[in-house]
């Protein structure tokens, strides 16, 4: 059985759009225009429960019972760089002694 151009392009946009949906579900969105916040973007949090992004939240008549900072994917597990220069300095004197 031969694929052809057709079924190959559209066996990618349905493993696309299956990718989108499950990101797309796990992100969290403005109850009001159902937009995702971009990355560094506020989300702000009512104590009805609801969620608006920065562009809602004017249209708001209550104050936000709080705030959160949108993170990307990565968030929670990207290394973090230790300077190590200060201890290999010290490391031949406390050879010496």
């Amino acid at each position: 059985m031969h694929a052809t151009t057709s079924d190959m392009i559209d066996l990618e946009l349905a493993l696309l759009k299956r990718g989108l949906d499950g990101l797309s579900a796990s992100c969290q969105r403005c109850d009001r225009c159902h937009r995702a916040p971009l990355v560094g973007e506020r989300i702000y949090l009512y104590d009805s429960g609801s969620a608006r992004c920065e562009l809602c939240r004017v249209r708001e008549r209550t104050a936000p019972s709080g705030s959160r900072t949108v993170h990307g994917p990565e968030f929670g597990h990207s290394l973090r760089m230790i300077d190590q220069r200060a201890a290999l300095s010290q490391a031949p004197d406390q050879r010496a002694a």
